[in-house]
């Protein structure tokens, strides 16, 4: 194997586990989406069944996008976009957590 090959293989590799992460923490925040969902919070019964059903696919659409440009950027070589996904992910279960435990 020559020895330029070396350093992208490396890299290669990088960029697995940070897309290997986002991927795993996208399911979790499509998860934390569901759990709030489905939580029956007053906030959201109290909305026209319609406007439940725009909410809920609005925010699949944004989770999905958000989803995918964070697993986008980190298989074109940019992996710390990872550790920001982590983040979003920090904030978002916080908010989750919030509204589920009945504090918001």
């Amino acid at each position: 194997m020559p020895v330029s090959n070396r350093p992208a293989q490396r890299h290669i590799a990088g960029m697995n586990w940070a897309t290997l992460l986002i991927f795993v923490l996208g399911i979790a925040n499509f998860a934390v989406g569901r759990a709030v969902f489905d939580n029956g919070h007053p906030l959201l019964v109290r909305l026209p069944p319609r406007s439940q059903t725009l909410g809920r696919r609005a925010a699949l659409v944004s989770e999905f996008a958000v989803l995918f440009f964070a697993l986008l950027l980190s298989v074109e070589g940019w992996p710390g976009y990872a550790f920001a996904y982590a983040l979003y992910t920090a904030v978002n279960a916080g908010a989750a957590w919030l509204i589920l435990s009945g504090r918001v």
